[in-house]
């Protein structure tokens, strides 16, 4: 009887998006925030455009799929990828790829989707589990990612990857994630672990859809938090910006545009507020003779690609981004 207790009060609290729900499937005992997943979204979205409907997975059969292997361990605490592929031998380009969820809520099983038709159009794809805010501050999620990066190369060979071409891709806090990451490419030492140190962590190519490339910004809204309410961001920072902006500014992308960036693809909503820094960074880039695209999707809201039609409009745009950059 005791069992079926539990199993209901762990339904309700899934449905719910209670912030104290077990979200982590590998390790129920780690709280999360729920609130973000593709069922609320859609709920949410559907009352201004009630046609959208939630992208499937698609034909699977030509796919190699490894879901929840291992890529590091802090203490007992495992931390898990999805590695797919097209089937055969032939050496791929990769794609890592890092969720939305404001640094805090969201998992790699909502970007599947993604994944999969990244494979399907010749790429092996690495969904990333990385610390949330709930579980550990920034940079945490740096360090975790990065550190999957490197897992990429040292297990190349064994999963038939090309671990000289390797793209990252985001979305939200995932794209921030993913264009800090291709802009320090390798030069922010706090953001080493000891892991596959032998490898690199460099990337080839940056895919960010609507993460935000600089917090302390006149176009972005991230860090202001409200009487009662923080921000996402001093929660992952662990710190407001007037009490410490300097990780604020770490973090953001714009900050470390160099030599050493890669390309970058920018692909965003119609909402302004999720492309801060963006244009700035594209002045940046310019000077630096750095190949990199924008695209804005018309009439959307953040999380576009979550959805049909846009997921099909945003989706060739990101195939011939990784053609010319990784292929």
């Amino acid at each position: 009887m005791r069992f079926y207790v539990c199993l209901i009060v762990m339904v309700l609290l899934g449905m719910s998006g209670n912030v104290s729900a077990q979200h982590y499937r590998m390790h129920p005992t780690i709280p999360t925030d729920s609130s973000y997943n593709a069922q609320n979204e859609l709920i949410k979205n559907r009352k201004k455009y009630p046609e959208i409907s939630l992208v499937g997975l698609g034909d699977q059969s030509k796919l190699s799929i490894n879901n929840d292997l291992v890529y590091a361990k802090y203490g007992q605490r495992e931390m898990h990828l999805d590695l797919v592929r097209p089937k055969g031998e032939k050496k791929v380009p990769v794609v890592v790829i890092i969720h939305a969820g404001g640094w805090r809520s969201g998992e790699k099983n909502m970007d599947r989707h993604i994944a999969y038709e990244l494979s399907r159009n010749g790429f092996a794809t690495v969904c990333v589990e990385y610390r949330l805010s709930m579980e550990a501050k920034y940079p945490a999620g740096v360090q975790d990612v990065k550190t999957a990066i490197r897992w990429v190369r040292a297990n190349a060979a064994k999963n038939h990857l090309a671990g000289n071409k390797i793209a990252i891709f985001g979305t939200s806090a995932g794209g921030q994630l993913a264009a800090l990451i291709g802009s320090e490419n390798g030069t922010v030492p706090l953001y080493k672990t000891n892991y596959y140190k032998q490898f690199s962590d460099k990337v080839q190519a940056v895919v960010d859809m609507d993460g935000v490339l600089a917090f302390l910004h006149p176009e972005s809204s991230e860090g202001q938090d409200q009487p009662g309410k923080l921000s996402a961001a001093t929660l992952w920072f662990g710190v407001s910006p007037k009490e410490n902006p300097a990780p604020f500014n770490e973090a953001s992308a714009l900050t470390h545009v160099g030599k050493q960036t890669a390309p970058f693809l920018f692909v965003n909503s119609a909402l302004p507020r999720f492309h801060a820094g963006r244009d700035d960074m594209i002045k940046k880039l310019n000077a630096l003779g750095i190949y990199h695209e924008v695209h804005t999707i018309e009439n959307t809201p953040h999380t576009f690609w979550l959805f049909r039609p846009w997921f099909d409009e945003a989706m060739p745009y990101v195939v011939n981004f990784l053609n010319k950059t990784l292929k």
